[in-house]
């Protein structure tokens, strides 16, 4: 088994509209891990939910510009990636963007559950 390095860290997708339900779930995952959790996402617009959009096109659209880093630079490093529901995967697609383009290293989705049908 490899060790996990001390960069790792667990982060999540915010909500406008459960704004403490993601980020609690993600510290208290981060602190079953023993690994940090920092909330350096924030939404930037109150949109309307990914599986209100009748496309993907729809949905891009729609994430694109919502999200932002609200930190000068992240360190490098792994990075837990969590959310409560996965609709496009879209919301997680401009995350993980956003954080490897502030510094970040690799990173990693987890998701709770999964809404509409594949």
């Amino acid at each position: 088994m490899e060790s996990r390095t001390s960069t790792e860290r667990v982060t999540c997708v915010p909500s406008l509209r459960h704004p403490d339900l993601v980020p609690d779930f993600a510290q208290r995952l981060a602190e079953a891990l023993n690994l940090t959790f920092h909330l350096v996402l924030a939404k930037t617009d109150n949109r309307p939910e990914q599986k209100t959009m009748a496309n993907s096109t729809q949905q891009a659209r729609n994430i694109d510009g919502s999200l932002a880093v609200t930190v000068p630079a992240l360190t490098e490093g792994a990075v837990f990636l969590l959310d409560d529901m996965v609709d496009s995967r879209w919301t997680l697609t401009v995350s993980a963007w956003l954080l490897r383009q502030n510094g970040s290293g690799e990173v990693w989705p987890i998701v709770l559950a999964q809404s509409g049908y594949e």
